[in-house]
Order: C-alpha cells, then sequence, then structure tokens
C-alpha cells in the first residue's frame, strides 16, 4: 500500500455524512490521479473504508461520468462479491447510469434477477436491480416478461416502497409488451 493510498484510507475513515463524501469528491474532482486509489478501495471490499469509498465514487461519478468508465467492467465482474448493502447499492445505481460493456450482459442480468429474487435484498437494491434489467431488455426484449413476472411475485409480500417501484416500472413493462406484440 502507498503512503497516498495510505492516507487516502484514513480520509475516508474520518466521517460519514454526505458533506463528508461531497468534501472527499470534489478532492477527488481536483486531483483525478486519486481515483485509482479510491477504485482499489472500494474493490478490496474492506468494511467500512470500501463502502465510503464507493459512495465516494458514485458522488463524483454524477457528474464525472467518464471517470467510471474504465472500470465498469471489473465492477461488474465483482458484483457476486459485495456482501453489504451500500457495496451493492452503490455499484448497481453507477452501472444504472452508464452503458452497459456488451460482453457482461449476460453476467449482470444473471446477477440483478437473482438480487431481485432474494428475499434479503433491499428495496433500493432491487430497485437498480430493475432498472438494469429493464435497460437491458432494449437487447434482450425476452426478458421483459420475466421481469414483469418476477416483480408481480414480490408485489404481495413487499414493502410499501417496492410496491410503488414495481407498480410503477410493471406499467412500462405492459406498454413495452404490448408495443412487441403489435410489431412496433
Amino acid at each position: 500500500m502507498s503512503l497516498q493510498e495510505h492516507n487516502f484510507r484514513e480520509l475516508l475513515l474520518k466521517g460519514n455524512s454526505r458533506s463528508y463524501t461531497d468534501f472527499v469528491a470534489d478532492i477527488v474532482s481536483r486531483r483525478p490521479e486519486l481515483l485509482n486509489d479510491l477504485w482499489e478501495i472500494y474493490l478490496a471490499i474492506e468494511e467500512p473504508v470500501s463502502r465510503r469509498a464507493a459512495w465516494i465514487i458514485d458522488t463524483a461519478s454524477e457528474h464525472k461520468p467518464g471517470w467510471v468508465e474504465p472500470y465498469l467492467p471489473r465492477l461488474i465482474e465483482m458484483l457476486p462479491r459485495f456482501n453489504h448493502d451500500g457495496l451493492k447499492r452503490h455499484a448497481l445505481r453507477i452501472i444504472a447510469r452508464m452503458p452497459f460493456p456488451p460482453h457482461l450482459e449476460g453476467e449482470l442480468m444473471d446477477i440483478t434477477f437473482r438480487w431481485l429474487l432474494s428475499l434479503t435484498e433491499s428495496v433500493a437494491v432491487k430497485m437498480y436491480c430493475i432498472q438494469i434489467l429493464y435497460r437491458l431488455s432494449v437487447n434482450e426484449p425476452d426478458i421483459l416478461q420475466e421481469l414483469y413476472d418476477t416483480i408481480e411475485f414480490q408485489m404481495a409480500d413487499g414493502t410499501p416502497g417496492f410496491r410503488s417501484i414495481g407498480s410503477k416500472m410493471m406499467c412500462h413493462i405492459d406498454r413495452d409488451i404490448l408495443r412487441q406484440k403489435m410489431g412496433k
């Protein structure tokens, strides 16, 4: 571990608020050479520092999405290893905003369907899974019905948040399935 990475880890551990995250994201924005260290910390999966790095990357990439693109394949490949809701949520939020690497769409589809079906995943993780799967349906329209059925299956036992997101997405999917059937 370099001295710079060591100091960066200490910086990440000093605070865990939105304002502190914005502060560190601003530092990274002004010093992009820190970005690689930040990604290494995130993908090392060491709590709590990896989760804090994820939040900062997520925040910074809202304004500089190009910073994420080179790391996106590795992030998608790491998804199955993430065991903390925060790591999953930030990863999915980042991925949902980016173009998907075509060679990883199958892997992304697999993990997002598994997490969507899971009884233990949070509403936020499931929401991003739904968004990603819906976007994947542009290239794989055959998954629309499966996505619809998966959401519908979970509606009865879902939280109010899930039911709200699920019903809105089911309306979009219904519309898209109808268009497919009409040949549009």
